[in-house]
């Protein structure tokens, strides 16, 4: 069983898919591990650390040769899989709704690609969730994204020449990265306070010590979906959510928007009025400006300011931690093929449960229901 791990090739992309850790444990599993040249490199994972782990190092034709099962962090685009052997598996983050054709092209090519993101939210796979382990270092590096571009001081300070008021933090959005967020601005000294769509949210920010803001009275505003994702919420609901926003966010100095919709773009949190509301200076970071961007005027890949307003749209969050980033990753990757793994077969088998939620092609077709309706 030969594993593959590739260099990415993504502009922007710093992690690797595999570190010398995983490679070691991979190697006792009994698998033998290939790793492309300088693919950790940006991630500060030398060759050489790979190699000593185990693994051969070399070029992507001879990574790819006779390899069961290849990893990436990104989906590799599909010219650069030449020599790739039918029925192999590749298991990475696919970005099935937005690389449609790509995924297309995964079946023609006769692989089976397993979109890490598909994992489903059951305790038995908590740790293989990259989607968790890379959203809990955004929401943590949003905070300082924020930290760096704000002109003031986060903590209250007292000093002989007066005294400095704690910043004002409002996390809208309360998965992993928005709980993570709470927690790193508190740590930093500021005021913090949170808002989600789902209700059973409330008791997770009073019990990081922030301050709940909910719209209460309003039928039907249970916003948790399967698998305990976010879902569209109600006119009624909108229209409520907004006035309170609109009246919180004035006295804010950071806020951090985390909304995502799985397979739809990201829901509109806040408005250029809302933005013109708040005094100059203030800093909002939005973490799915990739996703079409919870703050109106937000640009992914820049920091832009509206009204005054500093509207932070960094790309690939996750990806400017690349160390610590590629190690959760990787640690997601083992722990799926290892819970798998059949000793007397010498690789990995997949249950319905999982397999199925993952697996997006298969014997040169889509087989995913998420994709097929």
């Amino acid at each position: 069983m030969k594993i593959a791990v590739l260099k990415e090739t993504a502009a922007g992309e710093r992690r690797v898919s595999a570190t010398p850790e995983t490679v070691k444990k991979f190697i006792a599993l009994g698998a033998e591990v290939a790793v492309e040249s300088g693919a950790g490199e940006a991630a500060s994972f030398a060759d050489d650390g790979y190699a000593a782990a185990g693994a051969t190092v070399g070029s992507r034709a001879d990574v790819l040769a006779n390899a069961d099962i290849v990893l990436g962090v990104a989906g590799p685009d599909v010219g650069s899989l030449s020599g790739i052997k039918s029925g192999a598996w590749l298991a990475a983050g696919l970005n099935p709704f937005g690389e449609r054709e790509r995924v297309d092209a995964y079946a023609s090519l006769g692989i089976e690609a397993l979109a890490m993101e598909f994992m489903p939210r059951i305790t038995r796979a908590q740790s293989m969730d990259i989607l968790s382990s890379q959203s809990n270092l955004a929401g943590y590096k949003a905070v300082l994204d924020a930290a760096g571009e704000y002109g003031r001081a986060f903590p209250m300070m007292m000093t002989a020449a007066g005294t400095i008021s704690a910043a004002k933090a409002f996390v809208m959005g309360v998965g992993v990265a928005g709980l993570q967020a709470i927690a790193t601005a508190r740590r930093l000294g500021a005021q913090v306070s949170a808002t989600d769509v789902r209700s059973a949210t409330k008791e997770q920010i009073q019990s990081l010590g922030a301050k709940p803001i909910f719209v209460e009275n309003v039928a039907g505003i249970e916003g948790e979906g399967s698998g305990g994702y976010a879902t569209e919420m109600s006119d009624e609901y909108k229209a409520a959510q907004a006035e309170l926003v609109s009246s919180h966010i004035a006295k804010q100095d950071i806020v951090i928007t985390t909304a995502l919709i799985p397979g739809r773009p990201a829901p509109r949190l806040i408005s250029d009025a809302q933005i013109a509301s708040m005094r100059p200076g203030s800093v909002i970071v939005d973490l799915a400006v990739e996703s079409g961007g919870n703050v109106e005027g937000a640009v992914a890949g820049e920091v832009v300011t509206i009204h005054g307003v500093k509207i932070v749209g960094h790309k690939n969050v996750a990806s400017r931690l690349a160390s610590d980033a590629s190690a959760l990753f990787a640690r997601n990757l083992y722990n799926f093929l290892s819970a798998f793994w059949d000793k007397e077969a010498g690789k990995p088998v997949l249950d319905e449960e999982i397999g199925d939620a993952i697996r997006l092609t298969q014997g040169g077709k889509i087989v995913n229901e998420r994709l097929l309706t």
